[in-house]
């Protein structure tokens, strides 16, 4: 029988999991499979924690960006040197990531992941005032402190990471689109060599905690440790990605995240009496410009990930094409012509990671079919910044229904709605709670639409 107040349980619930999985001064993922910080995570948990205690929100951004690295970039996992080594697989020793001066002793990796923060942060100060004047004042100190540190992330995905000369941020690592094993990336991994030997010598933790149908394939995980070895053993340097390194892609929904971002630091500089405001604009709208131009496909109407090396565009139908969709100057015909694939057959709302009607559709591995509560938020975003409201309060309902029946996990069943990968999840359970108070319609993107 079900409580007479779901929402009030799930609520409750929520706000357990991101309790449970506070270490004092971050939020890990999850305590079973991922016991470190990571980036996007971060970044997700913020947004739901500015309902219940933004204090730890922005404690958890802090720490993050505290190993930010000189040159803008922010790793996409900063490891607890508490946890053991043999933990978490590849841990620190594997990274072997330079100790620059004025970096605290926590070891991080030398990749990046989407830059969800700056949006992050303008979410948690845009709830502020609720929490009363001590908190609001303490979000201007906050965001004071961010501010130039979200730009320097800017900075270094736009300029170190445009790879392509296009404006478009590439990616050197399946893991830095958070899509770790989605379809879009086969066709650039299949000229990457699968040196099955690295999985003599090195340890998948994964696959001691979680079920080995659910993870990336071996050959797939020999790939990333080989792209890992090559982009850490030429210093992590990103001159030249296109000829020296075997993977580099422009993806279409971390270049959103991107161009997101933009519109979220016009905000936070417009409140810091900052005059960059005009320029995070111009740029967000260069940005959406690029993704048009590079990364639509006329022939199947759809954003695919582009291969920079070869120029080619994968093939795949997944569900980072969807996600232009949560840019406001995107022309209203790609924006129909998104809403219309959403609603297909091939993906429907809640949205899996890929093409249910593919040939590489797989219901229950990784990011090859199930649905994830973080990309059909930012879905969700891309309707109401279009006015798409019907199909957006339908697909909140169906997440929400999802998380409350079958448990905060990291990721659902596209048929029964089964959760899958770790329990008690943390972005499950922030974005949930964003997702019951229903106030994340970004109004500050339809300000700028059309401008």
């Amino acid at each position: 029988m079900e409580s007479p107040d779901p929402s009030a349980d799930l609520w409750r619930s929520a706000t357990r999991v991101l309790d449970q999985n506070w270490t004092g001064r971050y939020t890990v993922p999850s305590r079973t499979l991922y016991p470190h910080q990571w980036s996007w995570d971060t970044a997700f948990a913020a947004i739901g924690l500015a309902y219940v205690n933004p204090g730890r929100a922005w404690r958890d951004l802090r720490s993050l960006f505290e190993a930010q690295w000189p040159d803008g970039r922010v790793p996409h996992i900063v490891f607890d040197p508490d946890v053991p080594e043999d933990a978490y697989f590849p841990g620190p020793r594997f990274w072997r990531v330079p100790a620059y001066a004025g970096r605290p002793a926590r070891g991080s990796t030398g990749l990046v992941q989407p830059p969800m923060h700056a949006l992050a942060a303008w979410e948690v100060y845009r709830h502020a005032a609720a929490h009363g004047a001590d908190a609001a004042q303490q979000a201007r100190v906050e965001l004071d402190w961010l501010y130039p540190r979200l730009v320097a992330q800017q900075e270094f995905l736009g300029d170190r990471r445009d790879a392509g000369g296009s404006g478009l941020a590439s990616i050197v690592h399946p893991w830095e689109s958070g899509l770790d094993n989605s379809p879009a990336w086969d066709d650039a991994l299949a000229a990457v060599p699968a040196d099955m030997s690295l999985l003599d010598t090195y340890h998948r933790r994964d696959l001691d905690v979680s079920d080995a149908t659910h993870r990336p394939t071996d050959s797939d995980y020999a790939r990333y440790l080989g792209l890992v070895e090559n982009y850490r053993d030429g210093g992590y340097s990103d001159n030249d990605l296109a000829l020296r390194h075997p993977f580099v892609v422009e993806c279409p929904a971390f270049n959103t995240v991107l161009a997101t971002a933009e519109l979220a630091l016009a905000q936070i500089a417009g409140v810091l009496g900052h005059p960059a405001a005009h320029r995070h604009r111009e740029r967000a709208q260069g940005i959406t410009a690029a993704i048009t131009h590079r990364l639509w496909d006329p022939e199947s109407n759809f954003f695919h990930a582009r291969d920079v090396r070869s120029g080619r565009l994968s093939p795949e139908h997944v569900v980072s094409g969807l996600l232009p969709l949560a840019l406001p100057d995107l022309d209203s015909r790609r924006v129909d012509t998104l809403v219309a694939a959403a609603k297909s057959a091939r993906f429907g709302l809640p949205a899996p990671a890929n093409d249910r009607t593919g040939p590489s559709f797989d219901p229950v591995r990784y990011w090859r079919g199930p649905i994830w509560i973080n990309v059909n938020w930012l879905l969700r975003r891309g309707l109401l910044v279009h006015g798409r409201r019907d199909e957006a309060d339908e697909l909140r309902r169906a997440l929400l229904r999802l998380v409350h029946r079958n448990g905060h996990y990291e990721y659902f069943h596209p048929g029964d709605g089964s959760g899958l990968g770790a329990p008690a999840f943390s972005w499950t359970a922030a974005l949930s709670l964003d997702l019951l108070a229903d106030s994340s319609a970004p109004a500050y993107a339809r300000t700028f639409q059309r401008t």
